[in-house]
């Protein structure tokens, strides 16, 4: 079984690759003297459909600002992920953060994603195509992007195993 290998770094693929898209978008009210004062907050996924993927938090007074803020937070902060062949994970994982968790199982070609709104959000941004997911906990979008990560960032393809144990790719 061969695993996507994309060794290009973020800096060398152009903007237009990546596809983002926006999770949650916040609104804050402060009361003032003269009035209310609004804020808002983006929660964005980007990634580039074939491994890569990353999210992003922007602040800012306007929504448009607060998404483009958010999405250049995403593109620094891009992780690996192992994909199979047929578009699924390695294996099974739960991700943790605070309260909330999310298990990830691999899942046979054809069955799509089954996965709520974040964590759909991040697998078809990270071009998983073949997923059983679970939202444990906390419903947060921000609670539940931030496990889904975590989760993500734990798995470990069978090359990088094999190597470790100091075994033979021609053996196995």
């Amino acid at each position: 079984m061969a695993f996507n290998e994309n060794k290009t770094p973020a800096a060398d693929q152009p903007a237009s690759e990546f596809k983002d898209q926006v999770i949650y978008v916040g609104r804050v009210t402060k009361v003032v003297k003269g009035g209310k004062n609004f804020s808002f907050s983006a929660l964005v996924v980007v990634g580039d459909g074939r491994g890569k993927v990353g999210f992003g938090l922007g602040k800012a007074l306007e929504v448009p600002s607060a998404i483009k803020k958010g999405i250049e937070s995403a593109k620094r902060n891009m992780i690996r992920v192992p994909v199979t062949p047929n578009g699924s994970l390695p294996h099974q994982i739960t991700g943790r953060f605070g309260s909330g968790s999310v298990l990830m199982k691999p899942a046979p070609e054809g069955t799509g994603i089954i996965a709520g709104a974040a964590v759909r959000a991040v697998m078809e941004a990270a071009g998983i195509s073949n997923v059983l997911t679970k939202s444990l906990g906390s419903s947060n979008p921000h609670n539940v992007v931030r496990a889904t990560f975590d989760g993500l960032q734990s798995l470990m393809d069978p090359y990088t195993i094999m190597k470790n144990r100091g075994i033979d790719q021609a053996e196995a």
